[in-house]
């Protein structure tokens, strides 16, 4: 990779998060910030989870600042960097075949909670003409607040299952 880039094409294109790491040459690493940038944008608005987009500076602090460092660290600094993905996605890659075997209640679960969703969603809209606006404005608010607390509850899960795994490798270890 050539370090040889201009200073101030580097500081406009790091403005966007991801954009400057692949000005420099850093494909993957910019890929990766720029996909999480512009997902957590996407889901938050589909969502309706405003206190999601509170993530967004992080990312996009990170990245100028990571931007910045690459493009002034010494030539043989630079050499030495590597173009990883943010989030390892070489290993996702790698991820066992049969993990929807292991899985399957709960992939399954899931994909019937997606789909059935979706179509109710589609049925509530077409019924909204058909419907007293009061019971339309009920089941349209429940119907909008199901994907945050379906998140909740799996954030929740996923949470738990962590600290239980702590603190089992913990007593494993002592």
């Amino acid at each position: 990779m050539k370090k040889e880039k201009s200073k101030f094409l580097t500081f406009c294109f790091s403005m966007l998060p991801g954009a400057g790491h692949m000005y420099m040459g850093f494909m993957k690493m910019g890929l990766s910030l720029m996909a999480a940038f512009f997902f957590l944008i996407f889901l938050s608005s589909w969502l309706s989870i405003g206190p999601l987009l509170f993530v967004l500076p992080l990312i996009w602090f990170y990245s100028f600042f990571d931007c910045m460092n690459k493009r002034y660290s010494t030539d043989e600094e630079f050499l030495l960097l590597e173009d990883n993905y943010l989030f390892s996605l070489d290993e996702l890659a790698k991820i066992d075949k049969g993990i929807f075997k292991k899985h399957s209640l709960v992939s399954g679960i899931l994909l019937l909670l997606l789909g059935g969703y979706l179509i109710w969603n589609n049925i509530i809209n077409s019924l909204s003409g058909h419907i007293s606006g009061e019971v339309y404005g009920i089941i349209y608010n429940i119907t909008r607040m199901a994907p945050q607390i379906i998140i909740g509850v799996v954030i929740i899960v996923v949470g738990a299952k962590l600290i239980i795994g702590k603190k089992r490798e913990r007593d494993i270890n002592d």
